[in-house]
């Protein structure tokens, strides 16, 4: 007998890239976290939180945070929900919106897994829908699949594509349920999809400040959406679902957005020096919107080039599935530490 569910005796658990061991010395470049530190702002806010804020509960709307996301990206505060993590706000909106065949999960493939894991913990049905080899947005069938919940992450990854706004507008305007565009890794991009949210009432836009920010270990993230489409969103979110240390900080990081466009700029800039360079020892590039990029080796031996990195002490994304078993995704470190990934690799 199982103490489970079905569902969740069914399902295969999300898998997060390897966190190595503290104290080991390895270059990190597989879960796309940014390799610069968090704003200064930030990390003061932090020195300043006091023995009482901690004794009470956060704030369970986070308002604060909110007004921050309100002054920096111009929408009204109460258009924002703000998750632990924006993994937690994905959790939050299929919950509250999928179930089962009539309530289904739509996304285009491949992208991010925790979509899928978490619509089976549901559960939900789940359809994929393949993107071609150029990444083009499958819109008809994405439509036809008549989803509850339509995800679609830009830039995606592990591809590192940007979708056209066009396209989102295309989408948005057809899809039947609620279009959830994820722009993790928009900080890197060109532009974002957010103006969507007051041309829609069933767009939703998801944030995170673990990309740009480089608040990975902190979890916090947000959701922008009209107020009607929340309000369904707020009945299912934990009471305190973010703490106040992540509260203070991430409105000090959010405000300060010269410090943050300066380091995404930075990332930007080796993005294309290691872009180059990975081409330059006979690898295959895809343009990549994000911090990171998707490259094929030249010789057919991608799993085996991850061990060997590994084993050299630098750590890239190898995923076991069709269509990407030939392909690393490569998080863009510092230019010294890309350095020493092409280094390794010329001699692997």
């Amino acid at each position: 007998m199982s103490y489970f569910r079905p569902a969740i005796d069914a399902m295969t658990g999300y898998v997060p890239g390897e966190q190595p061991k503290s104290g080991l010395k390895v270059i990190k470049l597989n879960t796309n976290e940014n390799p610069y530190p968090p704003s200064p702002k930030a990390i003061a806010a932090l020195q300043q939180i006091d023995g009482d804020a901690l004794r009470r509960y956060p704030d369970p709307f986070a308002y604060e945070f909110c007004q921050a996301v309100s002054e920096v990206l111009d929408v009204p505060p109460n258009w924002v929900i703000v998750g632990n993590g924006s993994d937690d706000v994905l959790n939050i909106l299929i919950r509250a919106c999928a179930e089962g065949r009539d309530r289904k999960v739509v996304y285009p493939s491949p992208t991010y897994v925790l979509y899928r894991t978490l619509s089976a913990m549901q559960p939900a049905e789940i359809v994929e829908v393949a993107y071609d080899d150029d990444f083009q947005l499958p819109i008809t069938d994405l439509v036809a699949a008549k989803g509850s919940v339509t995800f679609v992450a830009s830039p995606n990854s592990p591809s590192g594509h940007l979708v056209p706004l066009d396209d989102l507008r295309k989408l948005a305007s057809q899809v039947s349920g609620i279009l959830a565009i994820d722009e993790a890794y928009v900080d890197f991009a060109e532009y974002s999809a957010i103006s969507l949210v007051r041309e829609f009432d069933n767009v939703i836009v998801l944030r995170t400040l673990s990309k740009g920010y480089s608040l990975a270990g902190l979890r916090l993230g947000f959701g922008i959406a009209n107020p009607q489409l929340l309000s369904g969103l707020f009945k299912v979110k934990d009471s305190y679902n973010v703490d106040a240390i992540a509260i203070a900080m991430g409105t000090a990081a959010m405000r300060d957005q010269e410090y943050k466009n300066a380091t995404a700029e930075k990332v930007k800039v080796s993005r294309r020096s290691l872009t180059q360079e990975l081409k330059n020892i006979g690898f295959k590039v895809r343009e990549s919107h994000g911090n990171f990029v998707l490259a094929t080796p030249p010789q057919p031996n991608a799993e085996e080039l991850y061990l060997k990195l590994k084993d050299a002490g630098i750590l890239v994304r190898y995923f076991n599935q069709s269509g990407l078993s030939d392909k690393l995704r490569i998080t863009v470190g510092t230019d010294e530490q890309n350095q020493i990934l092409i280094e390794s690799l010329m001699n692997s």
